[in-house]
């Protein structure tokens, strides 16, 4: 729990890994796919402060003890979710899978949640392991690579695909309601086209009972994005790497980014993630709770952040989600409390005031 000026956030770190890119994992052959991926997550690693960069050696595999001290001990997370990156095309036992992370879980109940993952290239037998990650995890959510590589010579896949969408109604039947999506900035050697948002919004109308988390909010297509998420009530803004990559290196570009999320997207429907271990969340938290909206002309027609806004989108928002217990100091006035909001005047003020969540599942 993360205390500043008398206020408590509840953090909730919806975006993290425990990778494994050291050379033994690398697959024989692959090597230069291997290592220019992690060199990318390095390079996206150079946007934070330059006191919390690491070597690249400690960077290709943090040490469990490593992870628990940056997240939780000095991190202010109080709850993480492990998304999952298989990458098995070239990374022998996958970059950062379900058992990774479950090996953390097993050892921190308390500490985690894991999601699991899925492709539909894999067919019916990817079908069948989903069953049997869900019964063994409880899954609540699954990562989704739609630019990932595949053995059948596949670069890529889209949510709306019709093997997709067995695999999302697999998703409804087994009650993993949280489906998270990579569609942001381009890793290399994938293809930037594979993660397009466009995909979203017909399978968010098509499945509106589940959520469609879209992680790094889409950028660099924000606007794209946001004007598919407004319209659809179930598809949230994923904060990770938007404020990792930007809120230190680049302020202004933050700033615009924030700014149409709140005002299209709106504050009920953001979510904070680190990207744990490209950044460690302690500069992120802290850096956020004491950000706001520049006072520039530039920036007047966007939203300004409350500390209701900051709560909801470090941890609150993404309790709601996965049913996380919030403290009751770190709670925020229950909805019966809360003056009854007007109808909207003119497009876009009820994303403003935060109705536009209204309508979202969790």
């Amino acid at each position: 729990m993360y205390e500043k000026d008398g206020e408590k956030y509840f953090i909730v770190d919806s975006h993290m890994h425990f990778w494994d890119a050291s050379r033994d994992n690398w697959v024989e052959g692959r090597e230069q796919y291997a290592k220019g991926w992690i060199d990318c997550f390095y390079g996206y690693h150079q946007l934070a402060p330059p006191t919390t960069h690491w070597e690249w050696d400690k960077y290709l595999k943090v040490s469990a003890d490593d992870l628990m001290r940056d997240v939780f001990e000095e991190g202010h997370v109080d709850k993480a979710i492990f998304q999952s990156t298989y990458l098995k095309y070239w990374y022998k036992n996958g970059f950062n899978t379900t058992e990774q992370n479950a090996a953390m879980l097993d050892k921190h109940p308390d500490k985690f949640i894991v999601n699991g993952r899925w492709d539909p290239r894999d067919g019916d037998a990817g079908l069948k392991q989903l069953e049997e990650d869900a019964a063994r995890w409880n899954l609540k959510g699954v990562k989704l690579y739609t630019a990932e590589w595949h053995e059948n010579g596949s670069r890529g896949w889209k949510l709306t695909d019709k093997d997709s969408y067995r695999f999302l109604e697999k998703c409804r039947e087994l009650g993993i309601k949280n489906i998270h999506a990579h569609k942001g900035p381009t890793i290399w050697p994938l293809n930037k086209d594979g993660f397009a948002v466009e995909d979203v919004d017909q399978a968010a109308t098509d499945f509106p009972d589940l959520n469609f988390i879209v992680e790094h909010a889409g950028i660099p297509r924000i606007d794209d994005f946001a004007y598919i998420a407004v319209q659809e009530p179930n598809v949230y803004a994923g904060c990770s790497v938007v404020v990792g990559a930007l809120m230190h290196a680049r302020p202004k570009f933050f700033a615009r980014i924030m700014g149409e999320l709140l005002f299209w997207v709106g504050e009920d429907r953001m979510t904070f993630g680190s990207d744990y271990n490209i950044w460690t969340p302690r500069w992120q938290v802290e850096g956020l709770v004491d950000w706001q909206m520049p006072d520039d002309e530039a920036f007047s027609d966007y939203p300004k952040l409350t500390t209701a806004t900051k709560k909801k989108i470090l941890g609150l928002n993404a309790a709601r989600l996965y049913d996380i217990e919030v403290p009751a100091e770190c709670q925020l006035p229950a909805a019966g409390e809360i003056p009854a909001q007007r109808e909207p005047e003119q497009p876009g003020e009820q994303l403003v005031t935060g109705a536009a969540g209204a309508g979202t599942t969790a």
